[in-house]
């Protein structure tokens, strides 16, 4: 279903393989267990143009295609598909709006960063991990209900002048940003492994975080000098 003008043939091209990247990257949610049943999704920004791609509302993974792949305006209005978006498009909508070097989102369920969440306790950064690829601890958001873009407000609240990529919304779960799709999904993994590895460490005594200086040098060589350049 189309419900406005149809665009250029450049900017259908650009759809279409989001379509296809975005529908690969759901299956690193299934992969990682990060998601159950329905739950979860990946949206990547539209670049050059007010639109994004995502997953839509209640299908299987196991069912998702690139045509499944649900575009929609920055207010969360569909555009173009066969299905209904997600329930948390209008969360992602605002986050687009709102912090424009953001190419991509992510939500999940996942079990360890949901259950900090469910304590509405941040996660300490007191191993290298963390500092690496969150620059700190990762904080917790304000509880808000699904349904409006109340979630996309508290996402960009609390991530606003942060290192960290990952929010906890507050006995909701985590939700991840990225320059890309891609990057989001990455540290959505990440986000569900430190979770485990800092619930675990907790369980044998106390945790001390790492020092600012520390975690500011691990950061920095992490985000502009290790991998490939």
């Amino acid at each position: 279903m189309t419900t406005t003008a149809s665009p250029s043939a450049e900017l259908s091209g650009r759809i279409a393989k989001l379509r296809v990247e975005v529908c690969q990257l759901h299956q690193h949610l299934t992969r990682w267990g990060l998601v159950t049943w329905t739950s979860g999704n990946v949206s990547a920004r539209v670049t050059g143009a007010d639109l994004l791609v995502i997953k839509p509302s209640g299908v299987g993974y196991d069912e998702l295609t690139p045509e499944s792949m649900v575009v929609t305006d920055l207010d969360g209005n569909l555009v173009d598909g066969d299905y209904a978006p997600s329930s948390d498009t209008e969360a992602h909508a605002y986050v687009y709006r709102h912090m424009p070097p953001v190419g991509g989102v992510v939500h999940t369920h996942s079990p360890y960063a949901t259950a900090w969440a469910a304590r509405g306790e941040p996660i300490p950064c007191a191993i290298t991990a963390m500092a690496d690829e969150f620059g700190g601890e990762i904080p917790v958001g304000p509880f808000a209900l699904i349904g409006s873009d109340a979630i996309g407000r508290g996402i960009v609240d609390t991530l606003s002048g942060h290192r960290s990529p990952a929010v906890l919304m507050r006995q909701h779960g985590p939700f991840t940003i990225g320059a890309t799709a891609k990057a989001a999904v990455k540290a959505a993994v990440m986000c569900e492994d430190v979770a485990r590895t800092m619930h675990l460490a907790r369980q044998l005594g106390p945790v001390q975080p790492l020092p600012s200086e520390a975690v500011d040098a691990l950061h920095d060589r992490y985000q502009n000098v290790y991998g490939q350049r």
